[in-house]
């Protein structure tokens, strides 16, 4: 391998492009794949090109890569992954989720060990603190969680009509529970082993889309923790934000604010660390771990095909949940 890999970007939507341009950054030669010719025109325009593809396979047939990543719509994570993997086992990125079911996800256990997955909250600075802060006990034993994210679908691409977004159809993969999944990732990376979840997963807004746009879900654990956590596409101003309360204080990660916030006195005292890193470093970090993986300086990812699985585990019995009315049972 040159000390610039080749690497080939599936999806040059919102999230290829970013990961292109982050890559080429970094050092790297790109080419692009997406069945949308305006979108591999507009991809271009960012850099240059090694190669440019409306078909995997036809890319796969005619060039050898160093790595690729997979950025397009969730219901293609799980086929695209197989189809290049079983063709060029070289290291992927995949952005979340890892499929649309963890039944679906499964079929993924087999290429293991060539998979990164880009839940990249965990690459994000304020995230890792608060997180350290959880884990050391900075607000004694932890008995609670609320995890919000609340932001209007329209606002996310003005540049495009959100009904074409696919995020708007359910057999891409689209809507509140799959996408914002992210939550669900950052529960179980803070504190594993559900045992219990009781959710709704609705459309509940006036949107013009066919996938959901409200979850509320309660989740709790063999150990007595509670986590409320709350997703929807219609809030406005956007809130994302996680408070966890712990016997001796309360902690706060505030996306808006950029900060994270810790306090155990009886007023209003907190204790602020703020942050001037901005969204795209979360993309470059992830963007610089696959590099290692590449490379082989890193030899095992840090978010993983089990941690994809665990994630849609949750996901699936959320709908159950919401289509039964009832509390669905996990193994914990």
């Amino acid at each position: 391998m040159t000390e610039s890999p080749n690497i080939l970007v599936v999806g040059a939507g919102s999230a290829g492009k970013r990961h292109a341009q982050n890559l080429r950054n970094l050092g790297c030669r790109l080419s692009l794949v997406d069945p949308r010719q305006d979108r591999l025109e507009e991809a271009s325009c960012q850099g240059a090109t090694v190669g440019s593809f409306t078909d995997l396979r036809a890319a796969l047939d005619g060039s050898e890569f160093d790595g690729f990543v997979i950025a397009s719509p969730p219901a293609l994570h799980v086929p695209q992954a197989i189809a290049i993997l079983e063709r060029q086992r070289r290291w992927v990125l995949c952005e979340k989720p890892l499929g649309v079911t963890a039944v679906d996800a499964r079929r993924l256990e087999a290429f293991s060990d060539r998979i990164l997955l880009g839940y990249t909250y965990r690459w994000w600075p304020p995230i890792q603190a608060f997180r350290r802060k959880l884990l050391s006990e900075a607000i004694g034993r932890l008995r609670g969680m609320r995890f919000v994210m609340s932001a209007h679908l329209a606002d996310w691409h003005p540049w495009e009509n959100y009904q074409g977004f696919f995020m708007a159809n359910r057999e891409l993969g689209g809507g509140a529970l799959l996408d914002e999944s992210h939550f669900i990732d950052l529960m179980l990376w803070m504190h594993a082993g559900p045992s219990k979840i009781y959710a709704q997963v609705e459309k509940v807004s006036d949107l013009d889309i066919e996938t959901d746009d409200n979850v509320e879900a309660v989740v709790s654990f063999p150990d007595g923790v509670r986590v409320n956590m709350h997703l929807d596409l219609i809030g406005r101003p956007h809130e994302r934000s996680i408070l966890a309360v712990g016997d001796k204080g309360t902690l706060v990660y505030s996306y808006e604010e950029n900060a994270v916030k810790v306090s155990g006195e009886q007023k209003s005292v907190w204790n602020i660390e703020r942050y001037d890193c901005e969204r795209n470093e979360m993309f470059v970090r992830v963007g610089q771990e696959f590099l290692a993986l590449v490379k082989g300086s890193t030899a095992s990812p840090s978010c993983s095909v089990r941690d994809g699985i665990a994630a849609l585990e949750v996901v699936d019995a959320c709908r159950e949940s919401s289509r039964s009315g009832k509390a669905v049972l996990l193994d914990g």
